[in-house]
């Protein structure tokens, strides 16, 4: 009644002990409150009650407890062998003479009984084991490598024993050196604390080598002091070394014997080549098999294939060439080291096999492993495992810890295993329905018409098979046969539709090669058969290449039949009419003159082209000039016949005394009177778009008299014979032809079709406002007619040139305008240098002329600095400090920064003078005042600056 009535109340401590576990409403809320539990490491006992209590209740929950009680159980019996272990070691280590087999024998069979090598107090006490088995192998190697060095210093005493003593004498000092350091390195190794601890056979072993060298070293030195007093003292005897004693000999004068013959070895007994061979053979298959045991590692075979090798080497042993033996030798050798160090090898390759199953689970967050990835780890692992078991002894407690890790880290593969059989049975009833879906749609939809919804349809369907999920092959096997059934019959009515398009598409495509194969192709017939095909096309839809190849084969006749269409096309129109070929000529004459640089020759040229452009017929050139085409391009002559108004209207806009082209046109004769004084100002601006249109002066006055000695005006071609006119063309609705007085000459686009303006305000026009306007513009309130009595709105461009020569013109025209601008530059900066040199040398003639210096200079400008250059400098330094200051800022270029202070008072001065004219408006005269100056370099920099922009203005 007791323990019955205190139960609840037990549980209720328990509850509360563990907080909250037993009253948990969910076994995973109950591992986890075990969990936390856990981790404030409670006492055993309770952890029993708790266990014994729990797994009745929740055996997942009990799993948690019962793993940590087996642990605990675990290290208590490991604490108890780790004690008995550690004491083990510490009696090893107390030894003053440690055996390495010993410590060798500790570490493997601790392993074997389970103790924990890995965690203190073993971890420490196995890596000190191992350092003192390090320091006795060292102590071993030192040991022999100086018995070999005792050799070597006796082989050194021999060598000198055959060479004269006086060698020997001079060797003496550092062979007493070398010995001396060597005793004294045998008694650093005889006293090391791991001395006692070496093979016995080592102690006698450096003691005979140490006695046998200071004999050897006794005999030398004794011997060499006899040589010396022999050497000495003839009647002295002679060293008991036979070659130091011929030498005194020698040197004494007496006869030395000769050496008596060795007596000859005798000669080995004959063996048969046969058994020899066999023997060989026996030795060598013995020897392969037993260095492929031990290159593979196997510790057991190894260890028979070398008592194999040892049987065959002692019946076979003298018949055994040297090379042979050596490789015997070193591969019993090896498989010895190999049968010692494989049990500990193997127990090395299990613990670290035991870390990788641990540290399974201990990954850091956001790298562990999946479970396919932790199913082929663990795998790996285990096949790992077994190749370690194939070589050496098994290790149970090891395996025991592997075999656990390995469970553990299962439990991942399991809950990835439960899914993916969970997801594969979801998949299937979800293929399983689709195909139900299928076969209703396609019951539903076995008439339809609308054939690309049908298409779209089929295509979500297999998409959605495709998208459907991973299955086993052995379920797929048996799904596909009735997806392919399903979709099959769905897809039934649209690949019917499918066939019956091909075959009116092939239709069609037999028709377009009847209609491409006709001589003469009917546009209406092609247009009408392409909508037939777009039509289809867009009904019923096809697979795409299939589709692109129909279409290729549709469309490949009547493609041809255009192009044969179009090859005509070009052959007619292939042949060049007369109008292009007078284009094309004046191109090539244009790219001549582009070449010579000559501006005069590029200007004529340019003429002649529009000339030709416009349908004028070239007028017959003479001789003389004809051979000056030939061998330099158009002349300058040339030009002024040709089109004597076209460099006036060219330039009208730029210079301010040219001629209208009215002018030109109206009176022949004034434009022969005044074409020096046109030629004089035809100069372009610099920015504008002939800014090219300078030329150096010998050049411009080689033209310039050349258009004055050019007759004024050519002669006009002959009106063709009208063929046809708009308008009323009646006998007697016919009026007089007006003459061309609305247009300059030639019509160019662009010129005035009004007349000049006579008088004060120019020719055509009277100074009286009153007065009535001239005839040559006509009446603009009287009615123009009904149709072509209108002067023409554009110029005429004359007839449709050719692809050929349109673009032959249009790359000469700017391949001209580029020449011109380049030397329109060139000119400029050279009348710019021309200006100052004649500054700096006093000289008005090196003065350039006014076409070289642009329309921005006036001959009023020129002449004043021409007076100002020719004269001594007059001008004092202050006014043309203010002259320059004037003039840069009329050109807008930056000032000195020494200067700044002036121009600001400059122009602080210029505002309280409203009155004065602007800089922009007198830098002509201001740069008189500055060449009126005294040169220098300075002011020199500064005005080459200011003109550079205002020339260009």
């Amino acid at each position: 009644m007791t323990s019955t009535s205190s139960k609840p109340h037990d549980l209720q401590a328990l509850d509360t002990l563990t907080g909250g576990a037993f009253t948990a409403p969910t076994s995973g809320e109950r591992a986890a409150r075990i969990r936390d539990w856990l981790a404030g490491n409670p006492a055993p006992e309770q952890m029993q009650e708790v266990f014994k209590e729990l797994s009745g209740r929740d055996k997942g929950a009990a799993r948690l407890l019962r793993e940590k009680l087996d642990e605990l159980k675990r290290a208590k019996g490991q604490e108890a062998i780790a004690a008995e272990w550690a004491q083990k070691a510490e009696a090893l280590l107390g030894q003053s003479k440690l055996n390495i087999a010993d410590a060798l024998a500790w570490q493997r069979d601790a392993a074997k009984a389970g103790a924990p090598l890995s965690r203190e107090p073993l971890a420490g006490l196995k890596a000190r084991l191992a350092e003192r088995v390090k320091g006795i192998e060292d102590l071993q190697h030192r040991a022999q490598v100086h018995r070999e060095a005792a050799v070597l210093l006796a082989q050194r005493f021999e060598v000198l024993s055959t060479k004269g003593w006086q060698d020997a004498q001079a060797a003496e000092e550092s062979l007493r050196a070398d010995v001396a350091h060597w005793q004294q390195q045998a008694g650093e190794i005889t006293a090391d604390d791991n001395w006692t601890s070496l093979d016995a056979k080592f102690a006698p072993q450096l003691e005979s080598s140490k006695s046998q060298l200071l004999v050897v070293s006794d005999a030398f030195h004794s011997a060499l002091a006899q040589a010396v007093a022999a050497a000495a003292d003839a009647a002295a005897p002679l060293p008991p070394v036979p070659v130091w004693a011929d030498e005194l000999r020698a040197a004494r004068g007496e006869v030395v014997a000769p050496k008596p013959a060795a007596p000859a070895r005798p000669a080995a007994p004959k063996v048969d080549p046969a058994v020899r061979a066999a023997a060989q053979d026996a030795v060598q298959a013995a020897l392969a098999k037993l260095e492929q045991e031990t290159a593979e590692g196997h510790g057991k075979a190894s260890a028979g294939a070398a008592a194999a090798l040892r049987a065959v080497l002692k019946e076979h042993g003298k018949l055994v060439e040297a090379p042979l033996e050596a490789r015997v030798h070193a591969a019993l050798v090896a498989a010895g080291e190999l049968e010692g160090w494989q049990r500990w090898s193997a127990d090395k390759v299990r613990e670290d096999l035991v870390a990788k199953a641990e540290g399974l689970l201990k990954r850091p967050e956001g790298q562990a492993l999946g479970g396919r990835k932790m199913q082929e780890t663990l795998r790996a692992l285990r096949d790992q495992w077994k190749q370690a078991d194939q070589g050496g002894v098994p290790n149970h407690a090891l395996w025991k810890r592997f075999d656990e890790a390995c469970n553990e880290a299962h439990k991942v593969v399991e809950a990835w295993l439960e899914k993916v059989r969970a997801d594969a049975a979801e998949h299937r009833a979800h293929r399983v329905a689709l195909i139900e879906e299928v076969k209703a749609w396609a019951a539903e939809h076995a008439g339809a018409t609308d054939l690309k919804a049908h298409n779209r349809a089929l295509h979500q369907f297999a998409d959605r098979w495709r998208d459907g999920g991973h299955v086993g092959e052995k379920v797929f096997a048996e799904l596909q046969p009735q997806w392919n059934e399903a979709f099959g019959a769905a897809r039934a009515p649209f690949e019917a539709a499918q066939k019956a398009s091909v075959e009116r598409r092939q239709a069609m495509i037999a028709e377009a090669i009847e209609l491409g194969a006709q001589p003469m192709l009917r546009i209406d017939a092609v247009k009408a058969l392409q909508q037939r095909w777009q039509a289809e096309a867009q009904s019923v839809p096809l697979d795409r290449r299939h589709e692109q190849k129909m279409w290729d084969a549709f469309r490949a006749p009547i493609d041809e039949a255009f192009n044969r269409k179009t090859a005509e096309r070009e052959k007619a129109s292939s042949a060049m009419s007369e109008h292009d070929r007078h284009v094309l000529d004046a191109s090539k004459a244009l790219d001549a003159a582009n070449a010579g640089g000559d501006v005069q020759k590029i200007r004529a040229a340019i003429a002649r082209l529009e000339a030709a452009m416009r349908g004028e017929a070239p007028p017959p050139a003479p001789k003389t000039e004809q051979a000056a085409v030939a061998s330099d391009g158009p002349s300058v002559g040339a030009t002024e016949v040709e089109a004597p108004g076209q460099a006036a209207a060219e330039f009208g806009e730029s210079a301010e005394q040219a001629p209208s082209p009215s002018d030109a046109e109206a009176s022949p004769g004034t434009h022969a009177s005044q074409a020096p004084a046109a030629s004089i100002d035809l100069v372009a601006p610099v920015d504008g778009a002939d800014a090219s249109a300078r030329a150096d002066g010998p050049a411009h006055d080689a033209g310039e008299a050349a258009a004055v000695e050019a007759p004024a005006a050519a002669p006009k071609p002959a009106p063709k014979p009208v063929v046809a006119m708009r308008g009323d063309d009646r006998p007697s609705s016919k009026k007089a032809e007006a003459a061309p007085a609305a247009r300059g000459a030639g019509g160019r686009f662009g010129d005035r079709r009004e007349g000049g303006r006579p008088g004060a305000g120019g020719p055509g026009r009277s100074s009286d406002r009153g007065a009535p306007r001239s005839d040559a513009r006509g009446d603009r309130g009287a009615p123009a007619g009904r149709f072509g009595d209108r002067p023409p709105r554009f110029e005429d461009r004359g007839p449709r040139l050719g692809d050929a020569a349109f673009r032959a013109q249009r790359e000469a025209l700017e391949r001209a305008d580029m020449a011109l601008r380049k030397l329109a530059a060139q000119a400029h900066g050279e009348a710019l240098t021309q200006v100052l040199g004649a500054w700096e040398q006093r000289d008005a003639s090196r003065l350039p002329s006014i076409q070289e210096l642009g329309r921005a200079v006036t001959p009023a400008v020129r002449s004043g600095w021409s007076q100002a250059i020719g004269s001594a400098p007059t001008a004092a330094a202050p006014d043309a400090a203010e002259a320059l200051l004037r003039l840069e800022m009329a050109a807008e270029v930056p000032t000195p920064a020494e200067q700044l202070d002036a121009r600001r008072a400059l122009q602080l001065k210029l505002l309280t003078k409203r009155g004065d004219p602007a800089p922009d408006q007198t830098w002509g005269q201001d740069a008189g005042k500055v060449l009126a100056a005294a040169h220098d370099a300075s002011s020199a920099r500064r005005l080459q600056n200011a003109l550079k922009a205002l020339l260009r203005k």
